[in-house]
C-alpha cells in the first residue's frame, strides 16, 4: 500500500534508498493527476520516532529532485510534494498497525471479506501477516490479511489529537500550532518541477 500503481512502485524503488540514506522511511508514494500537470506526493518520517521536521522534508525533497532530474521517470510537468504523514495518517505498512494499536481506523480491502470491503474500528495490532481490528458494534476482532488492504487510514479523534499534541510538546513546539482545531498536522514544502 505504500505504492498503488506500477508507476508508483517504480518511483518508490528509486526514492526508498534516498530516504534511507537520510534515516527516513517512505510511508507512501502517489503520482496523481492527469497528463497536463501531475503531483508526486511523498510522505516520509524518521525511522527512529516516526516524526519528521520541515527541514528534513525539504532536504529529502532536494535529494529526490536531483535523482529525478537525472533519471527523468515522469513525463511532462509535475509538482513534487514531500510531507509528514500527518496526524490522521495512512497506515501503509504492517508495523503501522502495531504502532497505532488502540486508535480508530478505517480499512478498505481489494476483495470481499465476510460480505464487505469497508471496516471501521479500533486497531488491535497484528497477528502474523494479518491486521487485527476491533470492529465498531461487533464483539469479535476481525483478522484481515495485510496484502488484501487497498487503503487504511487513522480516523481523526480526540485521542489522536491528544497524541499529536503530546508529540509536539515532546519536540518543544508550542501547543497552538496555528492550525484550525482538528486539522491534519502535515508539513508540506512544495517544490515544482518542470520536466521536458
Amino acid at each position: 500500500m505504500r505504492a498503488k500503481t506500477a508507476e508508483d512502485r517504480a518511483l518508490l524503488e528509486m526514492i526508498d534508498p534516498i530516504a534511507d540514506s537520510q534515516g527516513l522511511a517512505v510511508v507512501r508514494v502517489r503520482l496523481m493527476g492527469g497528463t497536463l500537470r501531475r503531483r508526486l506526493q511523498i510522505m516520509a518520517e524518521r525511522k527512529s520516532d516516526n516524526d519528521i521536521s520541515v527541514e528534513e522534508c525539504a532536504r529529502l525533497s532536494r535529494a529526490i529532485s536531483e535523482v529525478l532530474d537525472v533519471s527523468d521517470p515522469i513525463a511532462g510537468e509535475y509538482l513534487l510534494e514531500v510531507s509528514s504523514p500527518g496526524i490522521d495518517r495512512p497506515l501503509t505498512r504492517l508495523m503501522d498497525f502495531d504502532l497505532f494499536e488502540g486508535f480508530e481506523a478505517r480499512l478498505e480491502t481489494d476483495r470481499m471479506v465476510e460480505g464487505r470491503k469497508r471496516f471501521k474500528g479500533i486497531v488491535a495490532g497484528v497477528e502474523g501477516d494479518h491486521v487485527a481490528i476491533d470492529l465498531d458494534g461487533e464483539e469479535e476482532t476481525a483478522l484481515i490479511p495485510f496484502e488484501w488492504l487497498a487503503d487504511a487510514k487513522l480516523v481523526l479523534t480526540d485521542e489522536l489529537l491528544k497524541r499529536g499534541a503530546a508529540l509536539r510538546a515532546a519536540r518543544g513546539e508550542p501547543e497552538d500550532d496555528g492550525l484550525p482545531e482538528g486539522a491534519p498536522d502535515n508539513q508540506n514544502p512544495d517544490l515544482s518541477k518542470d520536466e521536458a
